[in-house]
């Protein structure tokens, strides 16, 4: 889903994942197994990193033994295990975003819904959403996500649908790119130019200033 900001987006969101209760209207069908992540994950808790999703997987239904391996095993795959044992409060944006994906795939949702995943993300972690979008569909899920860098044009089968006052249009397939200049020392070209990539974007040429 894309849209120019202000438009609703994010509100639209909470409302397909259960958290707000539409004014008008009603939501449909949704799958009682939702996971939802949003722009910024609220990380200002008196916990842990670990003891939080422990106990966001206990809440989800899983016995205490697995949900410490399932936990262990999604931090590992996110390249976070070394926080785990960090309080939330001081975690990055980036590493508190990484918490807050873990949370809503802990137990395989049927609804994975994500505002604009890829923001603050490592380019390593970046690479790892797409994968869980496609794992999450390959189970029978599905996935609705808001994406203003155009990111979600790479998955497989995806549907484009903008919200235009208020109101949800299937976008053309033509994905809009823009061209940023970026200047970096002549000594980290190759690992700039290998994290562009990663992350999904085209480089278009390397020049001197």
């Amino acid at each position: 889903m894309v849209g120019r900001n202000g438009v609703g987006k994010s509100t639209l969101l909470r409302l397909a994942a259960g958290l707000l209760r539409a004014q008008r209207g009603a939501v449909r069908d949704r799958p009682a197994r939702v996971g939802y992540v949003p722009e910024r994950f609220p990380a200002d808790q008196p916990f842990t990193a670990r003891r939080y999703l422990i106990g966001m997987a206990r809440i989800r239904g899983l016995a205490a033994a697995d949900a410490g391996r399932v936990v262990a095993s999604w931090a590992e795959r996110l390249h976070c295990a070394g926080l785990l044992d960090t309080a939330m409060a001081e975690l990055s944006k980036g590493s508190a975003q990484k918490v807050g994906l873990i949370q809503a795939v802990l137990c395989r949702p049927d609804l994975l819904v994500l505002d604009e995943p890829w923001e603050g993300l490592d380019a390593a972690t970046r690479a790892e959403v797409p994968l869980i979008v496609a794992e999450t569909v390959a189970a029978g899920g599905r996935a609705l996500i808001s994406d203003h860098l155009g990111s979600a044009g790479e998955l497989p089968g995806v549907r484009r649908w903008e919200l235009v006052d208020g109101a949800l249009v299937e976008a053309a397939d033509e994905r809009l790119e823009c061209v940023i200049e970026v200047a970096v020392a002549t000594s980290d070209v190759p690992t700039a130019v290998a994290s562009l990539r990663a992350a999904g974007h085209r480089v278009l040429g390397v020049r001197e200033k």
